[in-house]
């Protein structure tokens, strides 16, 4: 079978996110959303997403394909309901569609002519950006499971202070020397060639993906994912950091997300908690205003390619949007637009040409290059992000 992952319709209370990816490759546990289906399914898949995105990511049709909302998680029972669709069949869930069976010869589908299947068991969401985080613990607790399922961690160094060593699982490749590494909370997962310098103290969950680096003395703890080649140092809690981003000195990162590519300047520390412990609120693309998350913690959303300064200050429930460069160390305000240049003293317009510069140089490092798909993409963000910039 032919499985196509679609974004729904919470892709914009996913941006910045979903700017430069489709839901299906948002990261949270260790896997992608997409990984995560492949190794369920058992197959690969493709993607439905907006125009400018599917040059990079295309979808492949079939004459027999199923549907599936990339903003549900799948479990066992979730992919066998899935697996089991035939022509004219929908599950729902409370609601919302979560897969149907469609053939390349139907030109619209008439979902009242379709047979209804209600899913009725419990399910994982990723509805929101702080979804990402909050949500972080269970899903790096399953996808533990089922990527080592059967097999047999490598060797831990003696040099390490173990807890519960069980759940402490290490790729092939990895370093882990002299470190701390308490797995009495939560899992602790180290991908291929990934490594963990010595001196760090590590309180699961933790996903340290391949090739990422833990640097000497971090304290990581509360469910935190460290994206494939990631840099990390200084005090990380409940966060998600996609691939290829940076926060490799002190400083404190709480209850956040990272996009890809971006870097946070040394001493640089985000709240995650207001001084009166009210709910957070944070602002939300699709109303174009701030919104309750419902959270007392929730700290910085920051898009792909955005850097910070050393010692800029987030406060709670900030929102960064993408290529956004904040040099002037202090506390920016919490919502600044793609594309914005400049800090606390206020913003003006990032240059795409300059923006593209700094991207092209930071990702030749990781020998990764900036391609005329990512730059169209990132010129679409660039023209859709226009009206909140006020230069």
């Amino acid at each position: 079978m032919n499985y196509i992952l679609f974004d729904g319709p919470v892709r914009k209370a996913l941006l910045p996110f979903t700017y430069t990816r489709p839901v299906a490759d948002i990261r949270v546990g260790i896997l992608t959303i997409r990984e995560k289906w492949e190794k369920y399914l058992g197959n690969t898949t493709s993607t439905i997403t907006e125009d400018y995105l599917s040059e990079k990511f295309p979808m492949v049709e079939l004459e027999e394909n199923v549907m599936i909302n990339a903003s549900y998680l799948p479990n066992i029972k979730l992919v066998a309901s899935i697996q089991n669709l035939k022509q004219n069949q929908v599950i729902y869930h409370q609601g919302t569609i979560v897969a149907f069976f469609a053939t390349d010869s139907q030109e619209e589908i008439d979902f009242d002519q379709y047979h209804a299947i209600e899913f009725t068991d419990a399910v994982m969401t990723i509805e929101h950006t702080w979804d990402i985080f909050s949500k972080n613990e269970e899903a790096l607790e399953a996808d533990f499971d089922l990527v080592t399922a059967g097999r047999t961690s490598a060797p831990i160094s003696k040099t390490n202070v173990l807890i519960n060593p069980d759940r402490i699982f290490i790729e092939e490749g990895a370093v882990v020397e002299y470190c701390m590494l308490n797995a009495s909370k939560g899992s602790i997962y180290v991908g291929a060639y990934a490594e963990i310098w010595e001196g760090a103290m590590v309180r699961g969950g933790l996903a340290l993906c391949n090739n990422a680096v833990i640097k000497m003395g971090a304290k990581i703890y509360g469910a935190t994912t460290i994206g494939p080649y990631g840099k990390v140092c200084g005090e990380v809690s409940n966060s998600v950091i996609f691939g290829y981003s940076s926060k490799g000195h002190e400083g404190y990162l709480g209850n956040s997300v990272l996009g890809e590519w971006c870097n946070i300047g040394a001493d640089s520390n985000n709240s995650n908690l207001k001084n009166n412990y009210a709910l957070v609120r944070i602002w939300n693309y699709e109303t174009e205003s701030f919104e309750q998350t419902g959270l007392q913690f929730c700290g910085l959303m920051m898009g792909d390619h955005s850097k910070s300064a050393i010692n800029t200050m987030f406060n709670t429930g900030t929102v960064v949007g993408v290529n956004v460069n904040i040099y002037v160390p202090g506390f920016p305000r919490n919502f600044v637009p793609s594309f914005s240049w400049g800090g606390s003293s206020g913003f003006s317009t990032y240059a795409p040409k300059k923006a593209f510069e700094t991207a092209k140089v930071m990702m030749a490092r990781r020998n990764v290059e900036f391609t005329a798909e990512d730059e169209a993409i990132l010129n679409y963000v660039f023209e859709a992000s226009k009206k909140w910039r006020k230069d």
